[in-house]
């Protein structure tokens, strides 16, 4: 396996286009997505971050926003989620599979001007996917991309 790194902070949405409420802690649901969110199944039940990726944005645009303003469920550090479709992340005892990248819609622009568009390059608006393995996950968890399957 790759080197670990960490969950840094959890959000819960719990309605469609609402708040984003952050939790120390969050149970995850086989199949379902995380309990009490707004989105439940499909293939997008959970959103992922990568922390280094926000303070480049940062950085880049002269900003200073909380990484909360993405609408990601998950801000994990020392994980690079670049072209990470079909591998699997681990989150503490969990597992998720990383269906694809998160494209960053307009309302990013609404929280910051070019926002949007910065996101762009190198799937720095995130990755999404399917919860494999439920349980529960806390702040402070170690974060682990499995090695990816021989081609």
């Amino acid at each position: 396996m790759n080197e670990p790194g960490v969950l840094q902070a959890i959000w819960i949405k719990r309605a469609r286009k609402g708040c984003m409420d952050p939790v120390p802690r969050a149970t995850l649901v086989t199949d379902r997505g995380i309990r009490g969110n707004a989105n439940q199944g499909g293939r997008r039940q959970v959103t992922l971050l990568q922390e280094e990726a926000w303070d480049e944005l940062m950085a880049e645009l002269r900003a200073s926003i909380s990484p909360a303003c993405r609408r990601a469920n998950f801000l994990v550090r020392g994980i690079d989620l670049a072209n990470t479709e079909g591998r699997m992340v681990n989150i503490g005892a969990c597992r998720v599979r990383i269906m694809g990248e998160t494209v960053p819609c307009s309302r990013m622009d609404d929280t910051l001007p070019g926002l949007q568009e910065a996101m762009v390059p190198q799937w720095r608006g995130g990755a999404y996917g399917v919860v494999v393995t439920g349980g529960t996950i806390q702040i402070g968890d170690r974060v682990q991309l499995e090695e990816a399957a021989p081609t």
